[in-house]
């Protein structure tokens, strides 16, 4: 079997075609289908990078970038889009002491060294799993480390410790006009997310972003209500020129910060897999490893000039479950599209001077969206909470995570979300060997 698959043109789509991973469409129609991933990532890939203070023209561009390297990685044959990964925010506003909506990270350098080591871990990782996979089936040893009850409570740990940063956001300088506006921007995703269909309802953070922009505008800076948007660097900047990079730092204390992060990314990535097997009905877990690898990779170079930590986008899983079209190389085209907004500071001046209020409206709708996603995990797989082993896992895991319990020992220091993320597993183990010798 060749490395890349020999992909097949597919004439034309009608209602209820189903193309392929090993199939693409006609250039017209590749373009247009490139475009809308394009646009379901856009507002969790601008998003994460605001709220850590990255260049947000940086992090589109190497969504792009990173996306071409999981390609290659994976060989063409696990379609999936990488952008800015919502998991290293908490870790990166702890080592930084970075507040939302105030401009570029002055301490960005320590982030990137950690989320560059993240990286690392994370490659070694899916180097294990893909030579695994040449022995065996990794995919089941994965399994038993991180049952869905584990994975679950990870994933909604991720925004529960992210909670208070939206609320802080959402309240801004703490006028009643920026709470509102705030509860307006929830509103505004809350609407497009229950009266609309189809792609629209796809595109509910973006479009309500939108929507509470532009109302801001006209209370803010019509009406004299609040602070107004300040036009001034869009105005300023150029049509293309490259985005604002910056250089590592590599600080321990930081990178044992952010490096369990590594952990989240594999359960995350294992699972946005899993559905695309399912919806495909192609077994892609002989692809995990290379998957791990390629996403790893992409977290490195892009931290390695000034970008966030990327991982693969539900988002985009959702426009394939929306379309049925499953061609691998529609993100070739959607990477070129991500990189060539990438190049144009003026776009990226454009999404700075989203008000803060704003952005922390959103952040709460995101955030909480992540937490729900954990506990939609215990609900897909069943998981059983009259065990007492699930109960205890999934209840410390939660509070652990969502009350920042941190461990430091010298130098060594664990986050909330680190914590919680060891904490489940080695928890999960504990019990799980207790309950089989009592059954034994």
């Amino acid at each position: 079997m060749s490395y890349f698959p020999e992909w097949r043109k597919v004439e034309q789509i009608t209602p209820g075609t189903v193309v392929a991973p090993n199939e693409y469409l006609p250039i017209s129609q590749s373009l247009l289908m490139g475009a809308q991933h394009v646009v379901a990532m856009f507002g969790s890939t601008v998003l994460a990078p605001l709220l850590m203070g990255f260049d947000a023209n940086l992090a589109i561009l190497m969504s792009g970038i990173g996306t071409l390297i999981f390609f290659f990685f994976v060989g063409g044959r696990v379609p999936s889009y990488l952008g800015s990964s919502f998991a290293f925010i908490g870790g990166v506003v702890s080592v930084t002491g970075y507040t939302a909506g105030s401009g570029l990270n002055a301490n960005i350098g320590v982030a990137l060294g950690a989320i560059i080591m993240c990286g690392l871990v994370y490659t070694i990782i899916g180097l294990i799993i893909w030579f695994a996979n040449t022995k065996g089936n990794a995919s089941e040893w994965i399994e038993k480390l991180m049952p869905p009850v584990v994975t679950g409570a990870i994933v909604a740990v991720i925004g529960l410790n992210l909670a208070p940063i939206a609320a802080k956001g959402a309240m801004a300088s703490g006028s009643i006009f920026d709470a509102l506006m705030g509860m307006m921007t929830i509103l505004c995703v809350g609407g497009v997310a229950i009266f609309t269909k189809g792609s629209l309802q796809r595109l509910m953070i973006l479009i309500g972003l939108i929507f509470a922009y532009l109302i801001y505008y006209v209370c803010a800076n019509v009406l004299g209500l609040g602070q107004p948007i300040d036009f001034t660097g869009i105005q300023n900047a150029a049509w293309f020129g490259l985005p604002t990079m910056s250089s590592p730092v590599f600080d321990m204390s930081a990178i044992t910060v952010i490096v369990p992060v590594a952990v989240i990314l594999v359960a995350e990535n294992l699972g946005h897999i899993r559905a695309v097997s399912a919806m495909t009905g192609q077994n892609l877990d002989q692809y995990l490893g290379r998957a791990f690898v390629g996403d790893g990779v992409a977290t490195m170079v892009s931290g390695s000039v000034g970008g966030t930590g990327v991982t693969t986008y539900a988002e985009n899983i959702g426009v394939m479950a929306l379309t049925r079209v499953y061609s691998t190389l529609l993100f070739v085209v959607a990477a070129i599209f991500a990189i060539i907004l990438g190049f144009s500071p003026k776009f990226g001046a454009l999404i700075h001077s989203i008000p803060g209020p704003v952005l922390g409206g959103v952040s709460i709708v995101v955030f909480g969206l992540i937490a729900v996603a954990g506990a939609r995990i215990w609900v897909i797989n069943n998981v059983d909470f009259s065990d007492n082993k699930n109960l205890i896992v999934a209840a410390v895991t939660l509070i652990m995570g969502a009350g920042n319990f941190a461990f430091e020992i010298g130098s060594f220091r664990l986050e909330g979300i680190g914590t919680a993320t060891f904490g489940a597993i080695i928890l999960y183990a504990l019990l799980n060997r207790k309950s089989k010798t009592a059954t034994e």
